[in-house]
């Protein structure tokens, strides 16, 4: 039984929301502040662990609100504090006040039942507004409580290469479209590389520039990163879907072999007998992996695998991850990781037989290094080479770090 929550107690979680608001810098926003509809009475924001949703939902606060409000407030939901009193009476006792905002981060921590609980904070608090973030683990459309025709949910993603310029200094650039791309490159990679150092900070952005976090310590980066995926395994899956600690080590193997070894058109059945799991459990714990942002699966389609099927090549989510799970990496896996991750946001990719995507189903893209050519691409339509260690290219050859300015 929670205990009935009182002014003394709210009071301690206020001075905490309005610290963490005064110690959040505003100089650096991500894509998606500019594209959440924040009027909206209840906004999800998922995305997986690292990406910035706390960074980002207090800096809204701060803009929108001050450093010091008596009308907003900001709770992680996996604080010790509602380990005593409920959520649901906090917003009560709030509301009651009028206070006109809540921004509750970690909302898997309130177990199974999360969505039933904001469903009924919504529905009896109704000039409340609530942002809550959550693990890219959570499956909306199975939660518990219907939330679809009352929420707007977004998805915060690492950071584009476009970011990690801006971050670095070198310089803020607008968002390209893929056609602007694929018909002014030239042009457009030239205006951009008088203003920045455009491969040397690739080469780094690849390593750890996926994730805002690297700024907060560049040596300790792959040890933060790998206790980020430890969270994800052993604190995020169990908390929203119910596995066995023998399924958490499992998954956990799971990512490591195919990390290793990606992009590949994998044996499952072999790698479900090394596991010694059955196929249902062995695609769902990998559909987790794809949830939980730390690989991606690929399909002949571009069809994700929601229904169970058989990815035809797997890859780590981003370079990024891939440089922290795997010692050596190969430039060449590198390269179609990071093409895959930067364009499929806004884009259908899809695995063909004939160079190596095809996106929304008309242009193909075969992505090397500096010397790769048309050889295996010659008889296609709408097809390109995209090169890296390149500055600038010509004709149908586009530079492979452009294709970070798509968000």
């Amino acid at each position: 039984m929670k205990s009935k929550v009182t002014t003394k107690d709210v009071e301690e979680l206020i001075e905490t929301s309005n610290r963490q608001i005064r110690e959040e810098s505003a100089t650096f926003r991500r894509y998606l502040m500019e594209e959440v509809e924040w009027g909206d009475r209840l906004i999800c924001i998922k995305g997986a662990r690292g990406t910035g949703k706390t960074t980002m939902m207090r800096q809204r606060m701060k803009s929108e609100f001050g450093e010091d409000s008596r009308k907003a407030l900001y709770v992680s939901l996996d604080d010790l504090w509602f380990a005593r009193f409920d959520v649901k009476g906090l917003v009560r006792y709030l509301y009651e006040r009028g206070w006109t905002h809540v921004f509750m981060d970690e909302v898997h921590h309130l177990g199974k039942t999360w969505s039933l609980t904001i469903k009924n904070i919504a529905d009896q608090f109704r000039n409340m507004n609530i942002v809550y973030s959550g693990s890219s683990l959570l499956q909306l459309e199975k939660a518990r409580g219907d939330l679809s025709r009352r929420q707007s949910v977004y998805t915060l993603r690492g950071m584009s290469f476009r970011e990690y310029l801006h971050l670095e200094g070198q310089g803020d650039f607008p968002v390209l479209r893929l056609e602007e791309i694929l018909k002014n490159h030239v042009e457009i990679a030239e205006s951009i590389n008088r203003k920045s150092k455009v491969l040397s900070c690739f080469e780094e952005y690849q390593k750890r520039g996926y994730y805002p976090f690297y700024r907060e310590s560049r040596a300790k980066f792959r040890e933060r990163l790998m206790d980020t995926v430890n969270k994800v395994l052993e604190l995020d899956y169990p908390s929203i879907d119910e596995v066995s600690r023998e399924t958490i080590i499992k998954t956990r193997k799971m990512l490591m072999v195919l990390a290793s070894s990606c992009p590949q058109t994998p044996n499952m059945s072999e790698l479900y007998r090394e596991l010694g799991t059955a196929r249902d459990q062995g695609l769902k714990m990998l559909n987790a992996l794809e949830r939980a942002g730390l690989l991606a699966l690929l399909d002949a389609k571009g069809v994700k695998l929601g229904d169970l099927s058989k990815p035809v090549k797997i890859y780590c989510d981003n370079t990024s991850v891939m440089h922290a799970l795997v010692p050596n990496v190969d430039e060449g896996v590198s390269r179609e990781t990071y093409f895959y991750n930067q364009v499929r946001k806004d884009h259908s990719v899809a695995y063909t037989g004939i160079g190596d995507f095809v996106v929304d189903g008309k242009w193909t893209f075969e992505v090397g290094g500096r010397g790769k050519g048309f050889a295996q691409i010659a008889d296609i339509q709408r097809s390109f080479v995209v090169n890296d260690d390149v500055a600038v290219g010509t004709g149908n050859k586009i530079p492979l770090w452009l294709f970070g300015f798509l968000y």
